[in-house]
């Protein structure tokens, strides 16, 4: 899998570097609530965060995908 052309969760990122969101929270200096929030998609991260997020987990932030954890219910895809 290439990463450059893979497309990731926020969770899936941080599970691919097996960080729990504890510990990605104090690596990208936020909450582990403003972390929970972006990984379901409640809120999404300004662009200093995000860049953040891009260094500690290795993936550059064109292939993170912040969607709600029900898009596809969202736009009938089940």
């Amino acid at each position: 899998m290439e990463i450059a052309k893979t497309r990731f969760t926020l969770k899936t990122a941080r599970e691919m570097k097996k960080y729990t969101q504890e510990e990605a929270a104090k690596l990208i200096g936020i909450s582990v609530d403003t972390l929970g929030n972006y990984e379901r998609g409640k809120s999404y991260p300004d662009v200093p965060v995000l860049r953040k997020i891009e260094e500690v987990y290795e993936v550059p932030y064109e292939r993170l995908i912040f969607l709600p954890l029900d898009y596809d219910k969202t736009v009938n895809l089940v």
